[in-house]
């Protein structure tokens, strides 16, 4: 696998209205009001539907279909002519013509409209490394069963999946595409967002191409692949709907709630046991891994960016154990409406600010210990100005726990710099 685990995430802009908590480092979250949003669970308890046979319709008879179909095919043919020459260069002056008066050079035949060869070619790059995990055990309802799904990033046996898949498992049984299983076990556990690591004993696998999510643009194709239901290899096309989203996630059982943030919405369809599984771009590179869907709307899915994943990724293949770096500070995001609300003397950076009756300042953390107080507005980190497009805590997420950086902080109208010195991020915030 090859990336760059210091390349610095891209965000997008917050909801300017409501504070929102960015994991364990802002406010405390409110509800969201979407409804319920659920962390896959995304996986089955159900076996594998079986295929249904083909019914047989009755109804027009052939000659009817035959002609419709005819019809169809022209006017379909005849719009589509139009737009594929639309976009070809004006035939030379000196080119023969058909009967019709059809230039002959350049036919419509010719040319190939190539996004669903560009899917069928970024699937089959990344298909080989998409694994399913099969899950017992465990559970708030006691033994239960589960499926989800992962992929490969190291040919050593490394896969990365969600937390929420194999949490509470005894057992994890992995599937590859080839159809070999193997026993896995959890390598770690993220303690910042919904991941996971799984090793399985196995040399020379395939890996997933990994990409950056940093320089996502909504709009953008976006694939995803998972075994909902038990079916392998299930793709599905939409778009890059949105940025930097924040959820709260709940599992099947609703019994208990998480904080999702900077998330990837897409429109591809994520159902139950696509957990997990990558979200691809064109190329077939990785750009998320695939966490929660809206049980309220369709067209709903979130993906957690893979730049936020990739220092666990790389921990892990060095043989370390999980972390995550942790400053020790609530806040919510500045926006030219906050800065008016608040009266602050600029519209950008991250306000320190408590909520739910938990404080600004965690006691005891790296803030603390470096003097950042309640109201400050902390603009920059090592020089790089927060924004709408990077904020605070993506800005630290790329750092290790140890690690000094420079805080530029405006308290009332003066500015400093305080340095602090990363923590460990606890596994019980």
């Amino acid at each position: 696998m090859t990336f760059d685990p210091n390349q610095p995430p891209r965000s997008r802009p917050n909801d300017p209205t409501q504070p929102v908590e960015v994991q364990h480092y802002g406010p405390p979250p409110r509800d969201t009001g979407h409804g319920s949003w659920q962390a896959a669970p995304a996986w089955s308890s159900r076996p594998p539907a079986p295929p249904q046979p083909a019914r047989v319709r009755s109804g027009l008879g052939a000659l009817p279909i035959i002609a419709i179909a005819v019809v169809a095919g022209i006017v379909a043919g005849a719009f589509s002519a139009v737009a594929v020459t639309n976009l070809m260069p004006a035939p030379v002056a000196d080119a023969p013509a058909s009967a019709t008066g059809s230039p002959n050079a350049n036919p419509v035949s010719d040319v190939r409209i190539d996004e669903s060869s560009a899917v069928i070619t970024a699937v089959d790059k990344i298909t080989p490394a998409v694994v399913t995990i099969q899950t017992r055990g465990g559970g708030f309802l006691g033994a239960t069963a589960g499926t989800g799904s992962g992929f490969i990033f190291d040919s050593r046996g490394f896969i990365l999946t969600n937390r929420h898949v194999v949490q509470d498992a005894t057992e994890l049984t992995v599937i590859l595409n080839d159809g070999r299983r193997f026993p896995g076990t959890v390598y770690g556990i993220d303690t910042l967002t919904d991941l996971a690591i799984v090793t399985i004993d196995a040399d020379d696998l395939p890996e997933a191409p990994v990409g950056t999510s940093s320089g996502l643009e909504p709009g953008q194709l976006a694939i995803a692949i998972g075994n909902p239901l038990g079916y392998e290899n299930t793709v599905t096309t939409g778009v890059v709907s949105g940025l930097g989203r924040q959820i709260t996630a709940s599992d099947a059982s609703q019994t208990s709630a998480e904080q999702l943030n900077n998330l990837i919405q897409t429109d591809a369809a994520i159902n139950p046991g696509n957990s997990g599984g990558p979200l691809i771009n064109s190329a077939g590179q990785v750009i998320g891994v695939n966490t929660a869907v809206s049980t309220s709307a369709q067209g709903l899915g979130f993906a957690i960016p893979i730049d936020v994943a990739k220092p666990i990724m790389e921990q892990a293949i060095n043989g370390e154990e999980l972390v995550r770096p942790y400053i020790g500070v609530r806040y919510m995001p500045v926006t030219p409406a906050i800065a008016e609300d608040q009266d602050l003397p600029v519209d950008y950076g991250a306000l320190v600010s408590s909520g739910s009756d938990q404080p600004a300042v965690i006691p005891g953390s790296p803030a603390e210990a470096a003097g950042v107080q309640a109201g400050d507005v902390i603009v920059a980190v090592d020089g790089e100005q927060i924004s709408v497009d990077t904020d605070l805590s993506m800005l630290i997420v790329g750092h290790d726990p140890g690690d000094t950086v420079t805080l530029r902080v405006l308290r009332g109208n003066s500015a400093q710099e305080i340095e602090v010195t990363l923590g460990e991020l606890p596994s019980d915030l």
